[in-house]
């Protein structure tokens, strides 16, 4: 046993050393640094793969973002709020990321890790860029990300991103996730207000949207998760990609548009956002076909009862 623990002890003491101190000229501070598992060490104290329950630090997220394609290019809206857990920590965080003039990114997950590894991602278009004499594709872009973050797969990065853009083939948008998931489509949603904000979208997207129309979808998709999602809030960024490059359009503001609604934005209807000013005069009172001369009075005394209970 004493000759292990003296095999061990070198290395015990080489971990935990004071920063050594040279002389000379080439003077620096050099200390070692304990080896350890990054990706263990996440698992073991969070939820962050989901197996681990018990774990002290919740991993939690909450978001809304969208894009989508239609005739006039790609609109993308994302609303500010950044929470941690129940607290929220930040009602102005800018969630679409300018990766260079041609192409937008969206943050959903951890703000850090998107941050972060979408401005690599334009370091390296503009790399591209520089070496090809033409500017990278979205659909390059969006693979080259996808690639970048599957390689630090299961080391707790938080990703769920849109990449947007315009390049020779037309407006393509593409989402990625930190797993290394990369789909193609027309119209994504990310976020946990997402399944909010797809209720609105599905009702009213098609492809032959005016710009204005396009605007006014997006703004009323937010705002749906938004006002149902505790996570999601404060105001709404909304972004137009087109042809000559992207193009901020305005921030609105949330609560704003639910008493006031858009004002004289593009596509406005004039109207408050909110369910009272949506429901204002009006009536759910079922109106009653004229009964026939030979229809039973017992039957009219009936259907009166089940759809008029305050007369019954």
């Amino acid at each position: 046993m004493n000759a292990i623990l003296n095999q061990l002890a070198p290395q015990s003491a080489s971990l935990h050393r004071q920063p050594e101190l040279l002389s000379g000229p080439e003077a620096t501070q050099s200390f070692s640094i304990p080896a350890h598992d990054p990706a263990g060490f996440l698992a073991q104290y969070t939820d962050v793969d989901s197996s681990n329950a018990n774990a002290r630090i919740k991993m939690q997220h909450g978001t809304t973002t969208l894009a989508f394609r239609f005739q006039g290019g790609i609109i993308v809206a994302v609303d500010s709020r950044a929470t941690a857990g129940s607290y929220i920590a930040s009602g102005s965080v800018k969630k679409v990321i300018e990766i260079n003039p041609y192409l937008l990114g969206t943050m959903a997950g951890g703000a850090a890790d998107c941050y972060y590894w979408e401005k690599y991602l334009g370091t390296q278009c503009r790399l591209h860029e520089l070496r090809n004499k033409e500017r990278i594709s979205v659909a390059a872009a969006s693979k080259y990300l996808s690639n970048l973050v599957y390689g630090y797969k299961g080391m707790g990065l938080s990703m769920g991103t849109m990449i947007c853009g315009w390049d020779k083939t037309g407006p393509a948008l593409f989402y990625v996730d930190s797993d290394g998931s990369r789909l193609k489509g027309d119209v994504f949603s990310v976020g946990s207000g997402s399944t909010f904000a797809y209720g609105v979208l599905d009702q009213g997207y098609h492809w032959d949207l005016s710009v204005e129309e396009a605007q006014e979808l997006a703004r009323r998709s937010i705002y749906a998760a938004t006002h149902r999602d505790a996570y999601s809030g404060n105001t709404i960024n909304v972004y137009h990609v087109k042809e000559s490059g992207w193009e901020f359009i305005a921030n609105y503001n949330a609560t704003e548009l639910h008493y006031n609604g858009s004002g004289d934005a593009p596509g406005s209807t004039g109207e408050p956002y909110g369910w009272d000013a949506r429901t204002q005069d009006k009536s759910s009172t079922i109106e009653l076909p004229i009964p026939h001369q030979g229809a039973a009075l017992t039957n009219e005394k009936t259907l009166t009862a089940q759809t008029q209970p305050q007369q019954a």
